[in-house]
């Protein structure tokens, strides 16, 4: 009969230690060294059975932990400057809860890449450009671009231009109206009846840009205070007159 062992493979020194620690809910602010360290050193002793490779960083952080346990097993406490003691686990705790606030961070980021991987992608540009080019028959792509083929887009360019048939014109229009015409106009049409309706300037010729000359003239106007507008009831109905003169004592 055979028999197979398989172990935990961890990516790194920390993260068994971590492993460890969460095991047997050590409080990672004081650290049991000397059981660490034991099971850090059990764990390597298993895998050199089963002929797995230990990594350097592995024995590395091992004669690290046995370092700090022969520090820990001297009478005499390391002082810092300020005659605190040096708790020789210090170094080693700082690193733990750094490789844990980045490990935790790391695997928000797996799921996050995770999840979009599972996403389609909205397009890619020059893949869309490249299957237009081909469906189009369109010979210059900017991706692909030579001298070549830049002459040969200018002659279909030419020649799509020599073959048009509908010369395109542009007319330009000058509008026989000016705002100071049309002040004159209305100031004359009210001189004769008083008041006149708008409408009534409307009928004398019902052009929209007359119509828009004669009511920007009557706005001027009564800016000027030479007219005076007495407003209807309902929609665009004023009637539109002299202003009274005022009375001197």
């Amino acid at each position: 009969m055979s028999f197979e062992i398989k172990l935990p493979l961890f990516e790194g020194p920390f993260d068994l230690m971590l492993f460890f620690i969460e095991r047997d809910e050590l409080d990672i602010y004081d650290i049991p060294i000397s059981k660490i360290t034991n099971d850090f050193l059990d764990y390597i002793h298993q895998l050199e059975k089963m002929e797995i490779e230990v990594a350097s960083d592995f024995i590395l952080f091992a004669a690290t932990l046995m370092k700090i346990k022969s520090r820990m097993l001297l009478p005499r406490p390391e002082l810092n400057e300020k005659g605190e003691e040096i708790d020789p686990r210090e170094e080693l705790i700082r690193n733990l809860l750094e490789y844990k606030k980045y490990k935790s961070v790391i695997e928000d980021l797996a799921q996050l890449e995770a999840n979009r991987l599972s996403k389609e992608k909205r397009g890619n540009l020059a893949k869309e450009l490249l299957e237009l080019s081909k469906n189009e028959d369109v010979e210059a792509e900017m991706q692909h671009v030579d001298l070549y083929k830049l002459l040969k887009v200018f002659q279909k360019c030419m020649a799509r231009l020599a073959s048009r048939v509908d010369e395109t014109k542009h007319t330009v229009i000058q509008y026989p109206y000016t705002i100071e015409q049309q002040k004159d106009f209305v100031l004359e049409k009210i001189s004769f009846k008083k008041p006149v309706p708008f409408d009534e300037f409307i009928q004398y010729k019902p052009e929209k840009i007359f119509v828009i000359y004669t009511f920007l003239a009557i706005l001027e106007l009564l800016q000027l205070s030479m007219v005076t507008i007495i407003i209807g009831e309902g929609y665009n109905n004023f009637w539109v007159e002299k202003p009274e003169p005022i009375a001197t004592a």
